[in-house]
């Protein structure tokens, strides 16, 4: 039986593509791991830089401004993404790592003590929020507006389109609040920010918060939720990260493949090509499919089980090539210091009730994390 996470496997197996209608044109799905990979370091032939473009129906409605550095080729791409780079280092500094590991901690405490939790609003929201007022220098506070966005700033529910353009209206008042009181914030930074030696134009400056306050949002929620019913499905994982420690980083990585949490990025070709046996048009269309990428059996063994300890696992959950996550490093922090928290906190998760995310498109319905997920963290102190 077809894993609900993976509905491209029998087109992956017998074309290695996929033909999806996006908003009036059919987009080409890759598939297969090593056509993925390869056109995601062929930025000549499979291009980011067509605005508001990223996925395969037009952002227009919901932003006016190009996201950087995603929707940009190289060599201007790299010089952005230099521009913001440093900060998104930080995940790797020790002073760092352990302040997010007492907040993960401090979250999961506060899940055990609530007993029944709504781990998508009541814990995986609230996580990715706090997390990323460390990684922003911005005070927690703040993270109460971004909870109220809901899991994804774009759409609501059902992906009911928000209305209006409210994340460049937030962005743009905090731009001007660090131009009064400059400190060493993420708006800040990009105030103070120089592009081959100009200030960075406002419409820069929202674009790479678009992508700082939408990117990584829905991905992280989806993969923490996922996590905890995992493993509260299969006890026998915990068990075992708890007994041996070093498995931590392993079972992040292996999360990260079997979620798989953004489905496409989309491309634009600017002349003719062709993937596997499908011909691509003069500025045609491409969406790279990680999550079929991650599950191709020629290079995954069992690709529908977890696997705790795969090794190797050439997952690319994270993108490939100059478009790779800026946010990897935060990503995996937050994973890595939720497992450490639960083997010491966690004797069991129980499972009350769950509700898969769809993805409809017109080609696939695609379970992406857990629309909601009812679950109990039982602690060690309450073993039974």
């Amino acid at each position: 039986m077809t894993d609900p996470r993976d509905p491209f496997a029998e087109a992956r197996k017998q074309r290695g593509t996929l033909q999806v209608r996006g908003d009036d044109e059919d987009v080409t799905f890759l598939l297969r791991l090593k056509d993925v990979r390869k056109a995601a370091k062929d930025w000549k032939t499979f291009s980011s830089d067509h605005p508001l473009r990223v996925l395969i129906h037009s952002e227009a409605s919901v932003r006016s401004v190009r996201q950087l550095p995603i929707e940009i080729d190289p060599p201007e791409q790299p010089e952005y993404r230099a521009v913001v780079e440093p900060l998104f280092r930080r995940p790797q500094e020790p002073d760092y790592i352990a302040d997010m590991e007492a907040l993960v901690d401090r979250q999961v405490l506060h899940a055990i003590e609530q007993g029944e939790i709504e781990a998508v609003s009541g814990f995986s929201l609230p996580l990715q929020s706090y997390a990323l007022t460390r990684l922003f220098r911005i005070p927690e506070s703040e993270a109460e507006e971004w909870i109220g966005w809901g899991v994804h700033v774009f759409y609501h529910q059902g992906d009911a389109v928000q209305e209006g353009h409210f994340l460049e209206s937030y962005s743009g008042r905090k731009f001007k609040e660090a131009e009064e009181n400059p400190g060493d914030d993420f708006f800040t930074l990009l105030n103070q920010a120089e592009f081959r030696g100009r200030a960075l134009t406002f419409e820069e400056k929202q674009g790479y918060a678009s992508v700082a306050l939408s990117g990584g949002r829905d991905t992280v929620i989806h993969t923490i939720t996922s996590m905890l019913v995992i493993l509260g499905e299969k006890p026998e994982l915990l068990d075992r990260l708890r007994e041996d420690p070093e498995l931590i980083p392993n079972a992040v990585e292996e999360f990260v493949r079997y979620v798989s949490p953004l489905t496409h990025i989309a491309r634009t070709c600017p002349h003719a090509t062709q993937v596997a046996e499908q011909k691509i048009d003069e500025q045609g269309r491409v969406a790279l499919c990680w999550p079929s990428a991650n599950r191709d059996e020629n290079h995954f063994e069992d690709p529908d089980m977890y696997k705790v300890d795969r090794c190797p696992n050439p997952h690319i959950g994270f993108g490939f090539g100059v478009h790779t996550c800026l946010g990897a490093p935060h990503a995996r922090l937050i994973f890595r210091s939720l497992l450490k928290s639960l083997c010491l906190r966690v004797e069991r998760i129980d499972v009350m009730a769950t509700e898969p995310n769809i993805e409809t498109e017109s080609s696939f319905k695609r379970q992406n994390g857990y629309a909601s997920a009812r679950l109990c963290l039982v602690s060690r102190d309450e073993r039974s």
